[in-house]
């Protein structure tokens, strides 16, 4: 009888190191900044009071960090590229209370695993230094070498046995800008200590340790050194505390802002993250004060107890989790304001920390920048074309462009604005009440059916009105609010009073609101008032933009837009939006494809929604802009035609009202 063949001995096998520590170098190893961020992290917490960082060819062919930290002995030196080998964790406590840096344990063994390592590191104590020598993550060579104290570890030609990864590495100029933001982070967290770099043997920065305790006084200085002198009158001190929450550092005046996220520092323990969530409560901080598409620069230190914050839930502890993310948005939210107020940079300042599900749910929405400018040429001149076909002079963009009359002609080629919404084919007269009515429940004295407690009042608002008067503002209500002194607080905000006390509102969220409004009744019934520009401007677009742009291109003229297609991917833009300001024609445009392209994958109404807020907080009056008494009116007027007056459609209110009690109990009465 012939022998049974022997029993396999099974698919699965363990891997070797080699092959484990290189698949952990995918998570670990993205790029050469990756690297430079390990090795500047394990210097800091060796304690280290000058960093030197080299660089070659973007970090593809050397990475070298030199420091004077503690360094090592022998036995850790060759230790240290084991896998799982730290000196920072002993046991599963010591996850929940971090408060080193580097203190992943794979970090220099992935990093030896797709590089040619050389580690030369020197104690105090030691008489001469070691060399240890890996290649691939096979150590090829320990000898003793002459070193000062401290560490240098030099990774040359970064995943030269990996040539596919190496193939996904950005340009040189990309590699080089997450190089420099990586250092850059690292010094700001690190005042104290002395950081050099050096790329191809041109010095980018030298910037000397701090030599005070004076902790505000260091940070401010190392950020100039960083950013420039010239930004010495541009930062604002943030510093605030609650129970088990610090926050402390230096937010940049609005003048200070950029296109882009890449000088927006957050620091929690030390540890420089990424939180769109919290840099989101930042610029919500600033209000209107910094454009959309712009981002304020931030250097921001949150301190909490290392059991509120988890650091181990990113590949490359970019990321943390917070046990209260909404308590800590409104929290920093708040700090920030009041610091820019201390200055008298904020116009609008609230201490109270506000409901940070709220605000979760607004940064979802709205903190899609288009990174355009606002500021437009003006050498395109635009004026609206007359009934006749003749142009007449555009209002200048200080002016306020109130409601005209439905008897003014209408269409792409008209010189009206579009009816208040509310008078346009809005729908459900039952729904809210008919223009003019809001105004006119404003200003006429309370009555018994005001009274909360009458069985005929309302649940909210006032009495809808009959709907004969959906038409036009009835003139007792015109009239009772022409007769009211409408006065300009600021340039910011409108004051009236009312028969119970007095009312302030937000020039700019209201006029928001109304174009907002006004905008969507163009989508929805495709007849938006155009002004034509004496001088049509030219737009090059990329290839993905043109096809955006006849995608969107039926919206863009019910909004008012008036195009042609030239040849190749140039647009001839020949007429704009009624309520589009001076100077803005330029890029009104290209950021409505930029928020098109945002709200690509939502149903049409919500790409919809993203083009009338586009062009309602794109053209509405800015802070600070003049208004005459006339237009302040006609803006209040308008307002109050709105299907929902109260806010603009970000959820900024758009009124507040306060009463003669509140006023009497101000005054101690």
């Amino acid at each position: 009888m012939a022998d049974e063949p022997t029993t396999s001995e099974g698919l699965i096998e363990v891997m070797s190191d080699r092959l484990a520590n290189q698949i952990a170098a995918g998570e670990v190893v993205q790029r050469p900044a990756s690297v430079a961020k390990e090795l500047i992290e394990n210097s800091l917490d060796a304690g280290a009071s000058s960093i030197e960082v080299l660089l070659k060819d973007a970090g593809s062919t050397l990475v070298q960090v030199i420091d004077d930290g503690c360094g090592m002995g022998p036995a850790d030196a060759e230790r240290c590229f084991e896998r799982h080998a730290t000196s920072k964790l002993r046991s599963v406590d010591d996850l929940e209370r971090i408060r080193t840096l580097g203190f992943r344990g794979e970090a220099l063994a992935s990093i030896a695993a797709v590089a040619q390592v050389t580690l030369k590191t020197k104690r105090v104590e030691d008489d001469a230094g070691l060399l240890v020598r890996v290649e691939g993550g096979k150590q090829v060579e320990t000898r003793p070498c002459a070193i000062p104290s401290g560490t240098s570890v030099a990774v040359r030609n970064l995943f030269f046995n990996v040539p596919a990864r190496r193939n996904f590495l950005k340009t040189p100029a990309t590699e080089l800008k997450h190089l420099t933001q990586t250092v850059q982070s690292l010094a700001l967290a690190n005042p104290g200590t002395a950081v050099r770099l050096e790329h191809d043997g041109h010095e980018h920065y030298d910037l000397p340790g701090a030599s005070s305790d004076d902790w505000p006084a260091a940070t401010r200085a190392r950020i100039l050194g960083l950013f420039g002198e010239d930004h010495e009158g541009e930062l604002v001190a943030v510093e605030d505390a609650s129970s088990d929450l610090t926050v402390r550092g230096f937010v940049g005046a609005p003048s200070f802002h950029r296109k882009t996220r890449g000088e927006q520092f957050l620091f929690v323990n030390g540890r420089a993250v990424t939180d769109r969530y919290l840099s989101h409560a930042v610029k919500k901080a600033y209000g209107e004060l910094v454009p959309d598409g712009a981002f304020p620069f931030f250097a921001l230190f949150l301190t909490m107890t290392p059991e509120r914050v988890d650091v181990n839930v990113h590949p490359q502890k970019e990321e943390v989790k917070f046990d209260d993310q909404s308590g800590i948005y409104g929290f920093l939210r708040s700090a920030v304001r009041r610091a820019l107020g201390r200055v008298h940079v904020s116009p609008q300042l609230d201490d109270g920390a506000e409901d940070g599900t709220k605000e979760e749910n607004a940064s979802k929405g709205n903190d899609s920048g288009s990174g355009t400018d606002d500021t437009g040429s003006a050498g395109d001149s635009a004026s609206p074309v007359s009934g006749d076909g003749t142009s007449s002079p555009r209002p200048t963009p200080t002016s306020f462009q109130p409601r005209r009359s439905s008897g003014d002609s209408n269409g792409s080629g008209g010189a009206s604005s579009t009816p208040s919404p509310r008078s346009s084919g809005s729908k459900g007269d039952d729904a809210s009440p008919a223009p003019g009515d809001q105004s006119s429940a404003l200003y006429r004295p309370p009555s018994d059916s005001d009274d909360p407690s009458s069985d005929d009042a309302p649940a909210t608002g006032p009495q809808p009105a009959p709907a004969e008067s959906a038409a036009a503002p009835s003139e007792g209500a015109s009239g009772d609010s022409d007769r009211r002194p409408v006065w300009g607080l600021h340039d910011t905000y409108v004051v009236t009073p009312t028969e119970t006390g007095m009312m302030l509102v937000d020039q700019r969220a209201a006029h928001v609101r109304v174009l907002y409004e006004r905008a969507r009744a163009d989508l929805r019934d495709q007849q938006g008032a155009s002004q034509r520009l004496l001088f049509p401007h030219t737009v090059d677009l990329s290839p993905a933009e043109v096809e955006l742009l006849e995608e969107l291109r039926d919206d863009l003229e019910a909004l008012g837009f008036a195009l042609e297609r030239l040849s190749g991917r140039t647009v001839s833009v020949r007429g704009v939006p009624a309520d589009v300001p001076d100077g803005n024609e330029d890029t009104i445009l290209e950021e409505l494809l930029e928020q098109y392209r945002s709200a690509q994958d939502a149903v049409e109404d919500g790409r919809r929604e993203h083009l009338a807020k586009t062009m309602a907080q794109r053209s509405a009056v800015e802070r600070g802009q003049p208004l005459s008494e006339g237009e302040r009116r006609a803006l209040l007027h308008d307002l109050f035609d709105c299907e929902m007056p109260y806010a603009d459609p970000t959820g900024t209110p758009t009124t507040v009202k306060l009463s003669m009690e509140e006023l009497a109990d101000r005054f101690g009465r």
